[in-house]
């Protein structure tokens, strides 16, 4: 079965520092895959260079079997790879609603770049796209409300409604807990578990409780290279990815879930 997502030899340097040391990394379609690590990992530059964000010294990146490697972020948007960013921002002039209008109407109400009039009269396959972007991440009932007056938690829903509005074979996420209180992180939780199989997705994740509640793959990095990739139960059982995260503490310090 072709990758849904995958890199082979991914080098990036800065400076003398060698950030991402080839980095080989398969992303099967449908998984959950988290990418996870001590800080300094490596676990940011791999997602700019999976992204497009950021160029890669070496190696290649490839969605599902096209070579995206001198894409850019726009370009592999169009070919199914859309992202959610850890400090995003929303424009707080709009409600929750105009916000994803603004995304169906850039993407087409049935995604892929089929670009609509800003503001248009009003259609009702975009309203009803915006409805079901607004319902599929737990916003619905408030709409109408202004994105300053939206929970930290709401605007991180809100960033994946507008992620899904292009309709993506991808779904990337940079730290998507990131500052979330328990309750907020277990929304989201159940909102990522909610998605299609026909929506892989990849996170990068600190919250280790969220991490190994969703994913069905774990790749760990450190000091910019795989240490271990596996499925959740396997990367528990590591000693090598305990001992990069906390030296010789013992591994239930660590995976408390």
């Amino acid at each position: 079965m072709t990758p849904a997502l995958s890199c082979h030899g991914l080098r990036r340097s800065f400076g003398a520092l060698r950030a991402v040391d080839d980095v080989d990394l398969t992303v099967e379609p449908g998984s959950r895959h988290a990418l996870i690590g001590p800080n300094g990992a490596g676990k940011s530059t791999v997602f700019r260079l999976l992204s497009g964000r950021m160029r890669p010294d070496a190696g290649t990146v490839r969605l599902a079997d096209r070579d995206v490697t001198r894409l850019s972020e726009v370009a592999r948007c169009r070919l199914g790879m859309s992202q959610t960013l850890q400090h995003a921002s929303l424009f707080a002039s709009l409600t929750a609603a105009e916000t994803v209008a603004l995304a169906v109407r850039r993407h087409g109400p049935a995604g892929g770049g089929a670009r609509i009039a800003p503001w248009p009269r009003r259609q009702p396959d975009v309203d009803a796209r915006i409805a079901e972007l607004l319902a599929d991440v737990g916003l619905a009932d408030v709409a109408a409300r202004p994105v300053p007056a939206l929970s930290h938690g709401e605007r991180k829903q809100l960033e994946v409604a507008l992620a899904l509005a292009c309709a993506p074979t991808v779904l990337m996420l940079d730290e998507p807990a990131a500052g979330m209180s328990p309750a907020e992180s277990a929304r989201l939780l159940a909102l990522l578990d909610d998605l299609p199989r026909d929506v892989t997705v990849l996170f990068v994740e600190h919250d280790l409780d969220l991490v190994f509640d969703l994913a069905d793959r774990v790749t760990v990095l450190h000091l910019g290279r795989v240490l271990h990739s596996g499925t959740p139960d396997e990367v528990r059982a590591s000693d090598a990815v305990r001992e990069a995260y906390l030296g010789t503490a013992r591994r239930e310090e660590l995976f408390t879930s």
